[in-house]
């Protein structure tokens, strides 16, 4: 098949993209495929997209490190907000399927799936609706929460005007997380035990986006499962050598401990496995994903999130599972870009 993998793009999560996207492209043209590896704004050459498709590991023609200018972007659009760079589109539209390795933003909100969807380009992943539910984790924890899954209580938090934290800590007492409402990798994410914390921690979050959840921290053991085409699969107990499962201990190489299968019972497993098949279908998601527990002293699995695009870099987790039931990473890459073709 050709496949373009979309990678980059402009969130925090911008350098996670890039780690991702290289590794599948690489995998994908060990099976054999021809592959072009494209940076989401960056934008290629209109003329020679069919002769940048290659089964050569080493090639990625269109893929920078350092992170594109969004005024300089705009300035040359007219003035306007860049969906994505020059002949992106074209060169999804001549792929057979587009991977999709973007983390965060545009690649992860729906939009581009939208996008895509209006071009008739078939893509990895879910849709433009289940990203955008599971994207926003206030919606995500609302149509989980109606679905009754256990989830942790919240109060979405306008970070322009936040409310008296004394209210926030009455309502959910302390310690809390706070986090962005639409960012992955933990990016922006602080655990905080004192009102004078949870002032900075919102201004930090703040930073990142407008809105911004409080959540209640729940004690217990972390977890990650992942769903695949119908199927979840062995979960991943992830301990943290120090702190908490931020975005260096998850990036790091040998900052975390993370045990797959998940040592955590019969019982346990199966009630993760439930809850990881009716969060799959409440938040309308599609081919694959990867939800986020806490499994308390009592057994319960509490769910923190989604992610509809998991991380595919040598430390992320989907991999690990998928290692688990006997599938290596270039079957993996495979199988997901296959999903693609046939949805």
């Amino acid at each position: 098949m050709k496949i373009t993998v979309l990678m980059g793009g402009l969130s925090p999560e911008r350098n996670v993209s890039l780690s991702s996207g290289s590794l599948i492209a690489a995998a994908l043209r060990r099976k054999g495929h021809r592959v072009l590896a494209l940076d989401l704004y960056l934008g290629v050459d209109k003329t020679k997209i069919d002769s940048l498709f290659t089964t050569n590991e080493e090639s990625c023609h269109t893929v920078s490190e350092s992170i594109p200018d969004r005024d300089e972007l705009i300035r040359q659009n007219g003035g306007r907000e860049l969906p994505v760079g020059e002949g992106v589109i074209e060169a999804c539209l001549a792929a057979d399927a587009v991977f999709l390795a973007l983390h965060g933003d545009i690649g992860e909100n729906g939009q581009l799936q939208a996008m895509l969807d209006i071009h008739g380009i078939p893509y990895t992943g879910s849709g433009y609706l289940g990203s955008m539910l599971a994207m926003d984790k206030d919606i995500a924890k609302r149509m989980l929460r109606s679905e009754g899954l256990l989830t942790p209580d919240w109060l979405r938090i306008d970070a322009k005007t936040p409310p008296n934290t004394e209210d926030i800590i009455n309502e959910l007492g302390l310690p809390v997380v706070v986090k962005p409402c639409s960012c992955g990798s933990s990016v922006g994410v602080c655990i905080v035990d004192t009102a004078d914390g949870l002032e900075k921690a919102i201004r930090e979050a703040g930073k990142h986006e407008q809105y911004v959840m409080v959540e209640k921290k729940i004690d217990g053991r972390e977890l990650t499962c992942a769903y695949l085409d119908g199927e979840a699969l062995p979960p991943v107990e992830i301990i943290p050598k120090n702190g908490f499962y931020d975005y260096v201990n998850k990036y790091q190489a040998n900052a975390t401990v993370e045990i797959c299968p998940a040592p955590i019972g019969k019982e346990a497993t199966e009630a993760v496995y439930k809850a990881t098949k009716r969060g799959f279908a409440a938040l309308r998601l599609r081919s694959y994903a990867r939800f986020d527990y806490i499994l308390d002293a009592d057994g319960r699995a509490w769910c923190l999130e989604a992610n509809t695009l998991p991380g595919m870099t040598p430390t992320s987790l989907f991999p690990q599972e998928a290692a688990a039931v006997g599938m290596d990473y270039d079957e993996l890459c495979e199988r997901i870009a296959l999903s693609a073709v046939k949805k």
